[in-house]
């Protein structure tokens, strides 16, 4: 069973399965996250879905550099969680199944493509208080101790 973080879904919604691909970037004694404005207004990890028929490591790489504007290197799978949502930009709810990485930020080739994207260089331990949702933070928390 993959750890869920969050509210438990509501009985009168579907949840529809949304796999997606996250990576806490670590770089000395901080991380890399996304501000994502607009109505969401929240730091989150930088990543986001893995399109049909798209590799998790691709989705990542794809989902790094529009959220981000860098490239990475070397993912290291660090666990996977799931968190029943509302996903606004799509009008829909969401069982979001979460794969997250721990990848070397390597080169920043330019702003995120994403609209409202903002990446913040956060210290670690600040992150883990300042991420919108729980399962984001534990994420970091275990790549504190990998």
């Amino acid at each position: 069973m993959i750890r869920r973080y969050g509210p438990p879904p509501l009985r009168d919604r579907t949840y529809p399965a949304r796999p997606g691909a996250y990576a806490v970037l670590w770089q000395g004694g901080d991380v890399l996250l996304t501000w994502q404005g607009g109505i969401h207004d929240e730091f989150q990890l930088p990543g986001g879905g893995i399109e049909a028929g798209e590799h998790p490591i691709p989705a990542l790489h794809r989902e790094v550099l529009e959220e981000t504007g860098w490239h990475m290197a070397s993912p290291r799978k660090l666990g996977t969680f799931r968190r029943f949502t509302f996903m606004p930009d799509y009008d829909r709810y969401a069982e979001k199944v979460c794969h997250v990485y721990l990848a070397r930020p390597t080169l920043r080739i330019g702003l995120p493509s994403e609209p409202d994207h903002v990446p913040v260089w956060m210290p670690i331990r600040d992150a883990v208080s300042k991420l919108a949702n729980r399962g984001d933070a534990a994420m970091v928390l275990r790549a504190l101790g990998a």
